[in-house]
């Protein structure tokens, strides 16, 4: 029996905690697919049907949160949830992300240390 791994996409700038996201996720059976920037997200959403999205918020060249705005906006991707992070202190960015639409928002340890909460909470958001 071939069992289809749910996708998840990855949209990160800095290594750490981006890289340890992706290997988690694949630790937990997830195929992961990283975008290589924001202005991709929704079309990489659009063509690869991903279970949900994952976004760094902490970007030094890229506007995640208009990215992750133009994915809720659009009715073939605005199902999708979002599970948004920033670093510890980054207030306004982690309500930016709320603002954009981002299904969840927290921040990088968060993400990390409470994975399996976080996706069962995002999935059954919707």
């Amino acid at each position: 029996m071939d069992v289809i791994q749910p996708l998840a996409l990855v949209l990160y700038e800095d290594l750490m905690p981006g890289s340890q996201l992706v290997n988690r996720l694949q630790d937990l059976h997830y195929r992961v697919l990283t975008v290589p920037n924001a202005g991709e997200l929704p079309d990489y959403a659009r063509n690869e049907g991903p279970m949900l999205v994952f976004a760094d918020l902490g970007s030094s060249s890229e506007d995640i949160c208009a990215a992750i705005a133009r994915l809720k906006n659009d009715p073939a991707t605005a199902h999708i949830p979002v599970i948004a992070f920033a670093d510890e202190g980054a207030d306004q960015l982690q309500s930016a992300g709320r603002q954009a639409g981002a299904t969840l928002v927290a921040t990088d340890s968060a993400v990390l240390s409470h994975l399996p909460q976080l996706l069962e909470q995002a999935l059954h958001v919707e």
